[in-house]
């Protein structure tokens, strides 16, 4: 995969400026506390959901991202990224760090998921719990054009990790704004 380096986006609590407002549908799935992977399998019925996994390795985190996780700088933790798919059409890039002290015993799992979803495994486990979360514009891989996303951080067993969302046009164009 090309690398390359992205400006990091400017995250916030339930909120974005009025200037970011992204369309009135989108809010829905921007504020969700539910699974967005079994909202998007039931919206792509029949058409084939799939998870396009782009990279997972030990890699330093963002800024923000090791930040909101309490990791010291230059710390790596398991990042991965994958495009959550309806067919043919990439709707959402998701980005998924897990601090390397998460992966410790029974969560060691999570660096073993290869084209599964984060999301049912997170939704379908006791011991899972959703904290913080915000939403942001900012861009994807392969793509330039800022986009409308969320960041989770999530504690399973009590220990942190942060999925962040991004909608794609293909998923706006479905919602009928593209």
């Amino acid at each position: 995969m090309k690398r390359r380096h992205f400006r990091e986006p400017a995250w916030r609590d339930n909120h974005l400026p009025s200037s970011l407002e992204p369309p009135h549908e989108l809010w829905s799935w921007l504020r969700d506390h539910s699974s967005l992977t079994r909202r998007l399998q039931a919206l792509c019925a029949g058409r084939g959901f799939r998870v396009e996994v782009i990279d997972e390795r030990l890699h330093r985190p963002r800024r923000s991202e090791a930040v909101l996780l309490g990791l010291p700088p230059r710390r790596v933790a398991w990042v991965r990224q994958v495009w959550l798919c309806c067919g043919d059409q990439r709707w959402v890039y998701a980005r998924t760090v897990i601090p390397v002290e998460t992966l410790r015993g029974p969560n060691a799992g999570l660096t073993r998921l290869g084209n599964r979803p984060l999301g049912a495994f997170l939704f379908s486990h006791p011991r899972v719990r959703r904290g913080r979360m915000q939403v942001a514009r900012g861009a994807v891989p392969e793509g330039s054009t800022p986009l409308f996303g969320r960041r989770s951080l999530f504690y399973l067993r009590g220990r942190p990790l942060l999925v962040s969302e991004f909608f794609l046009d293909a998923f706006l164009r479905e919602l009928g704004h593209g």
